[in-house]
């Protein structure tokens, strides 16, 4: 039998509670015949964030993985979207390959997680070695990032961490701040820029971004939802969200 709206695949989309930017990014880039369940982890909203807080915050989003899982499982998905990013990148790519195998074993199903999915856009646009990224975290979680990439053979010329002072306040970051931070990162010796954070809001400015740096511009959600539709062999070309989701 075959689910009536997800004919094609039927997606489980998990993210934290606090998170209100993954799902409707996520449902904008939905093509015909595909469904996102989207299944939230539990986490309350920090004050006052400090580097120390964060890394604890998200430690405590690990925690509650488990149960995200369980309860995603039983809408029979048949494939695994992680709209948490952060958790990915610990350990460097040994730690992030180790994560998805986790993730995997737990369900027995397949997943798309943010830091592969990135290197796999980097690698689908071709010829980017050099790179450069800003995220909502604090300078330890960006440390992460960086191993992450380093690790999968880019080389990082340099980072912002937004230093967001609570998981809410991620999604309240102004388009006019981030297009700052991106002309910041941008220069001569950058091939392309990325931006980490799912709850921070890029995927529609990153695409804007590509044409007026003329470099690509990758969002996570968008480099994650489109490795989750190629890994299925869905390959409609989906506009407004830059030449990853469009072309390749």
């Amino acid at each position: 039998m075959t689910d009536v709206l997800g004919w094609r695949k039927v997606f489980a989309v998990i993210a934290p509670s606090t998170n209100t930017v993954v799902q409707p990014d996520m449902e904008a880039m939905r093509p015909a015949g595909v469904t996102n369940q989207f299944r939230d982890m539990y986490v309350e909203n920090p004050q006052a964030l400090s580097d120390r807080d964060f890394v604890a915050g998200t430690d405590k989003i690990a925690d509650s993985l488990s149960d995200a899982l369980r309860t995603a499982v039983t809408c029979g998905p048949d494939y695994l979207v992680m709209g948490v990013s952060a958790i990915s990148f610990v350990g460097g790519r040994a730690g992030g390959d180790q994560f998805q195998r986790q993730v995997e074993e737990a369900t027995g199903l397949r997943a798309s997680v943010g830091s592969r999915s990135v290197v796999a856009a980097l690698e689908a646009y071709g010829g980017i070695r050099r790179v450069a990224f800003v995220s909502p975290y604090y300078p330890s979680a960006n440390a992460q990032v960086r191993r992450y990439l380093e690790d999968s053979g880019f080389a990082v010329q340099r980072d912002v961490p937004l230093q967001c002072t609570s998981w809410r306040d991620i999604a309240q970051q102004p388009e006019s701040r981030l297009v700052q931070v991106l002309r910041e990162l941008d220069g001569d010796d950058v091939d392309a820029i990325i931006q980490v954070g799912t709850n921070l809001s890029m995927a529609r400015l990153a695409a804007s971004a590509e044409v007026w740096l003329g470099k690509p511009v990758i969002a996570i959600n968008t480099a994650t939802y489109w490795h989750a539709l190629r890994a299925n062999g869905i390959t409609d070309p989906i506009d407004g969200f830059g030449r990853l989701l469009s072309h390749l």
